[in-house]
């Protein structure tokens, strides 16, 4: 049973700093793609970064100066550091995580659907002015 497991979130002024942290449980497979997305107030889902097992990574452009996703396979621990926060950085950020690695980047770079087989639910940033 695989379980994605969000923390790290929270309430912080705008130029703070944080790292959200995503606990990939029972999750074994040699070959993945995982990435994080956003969904603020009222908006759509929003790609933000994916990294597969082969450490390639990819991101939004308009984001890609301010978050860095990476991972631990030791702890099976996906990150994703968020520096200098804005007030429209304020959502709810999701984990995710499938199988295979030929599909992962195109999820940013071109919007291809995603293929992932597991979300987590959710961790809650909000960033005050």
């Amino acid at each position: 049973h695989v379980q994605l497991v969000e923390s790290g979130g929270g309430s912080v002024q705008a130029g703070g700093s944080l790292r959200l942290s995503c606990a990939a449980r029972g999750y074994t497979y040699d070959t993945y793609c995982m990435g994080w997305f956003r969904r603020p107030p009222g908006k759509e889902r929003e790609g933000i970064a994916v990294i597969d097992s082969d450490g390639d990574t990819a991101y939004a452009e308009s984001l890609k100066d301010r978050f860095t996703i990476s991972v631990d396979n030791a702890k099976n621990t996906l990150y994703l550091q968020i520096n200098s926060l804005k007030p429209e950085d304020s959502a709810t950020y999701y984990c995710a995580a499938g199988q295979g690695v030929g599909w992962c980047l195109d999820v940013i770079r071109v919007g291809a659907e995603p293929d992932f087989d597991y979300w987590g639910h959710g961790t809650q940033v909000t960033v005050s002015s």
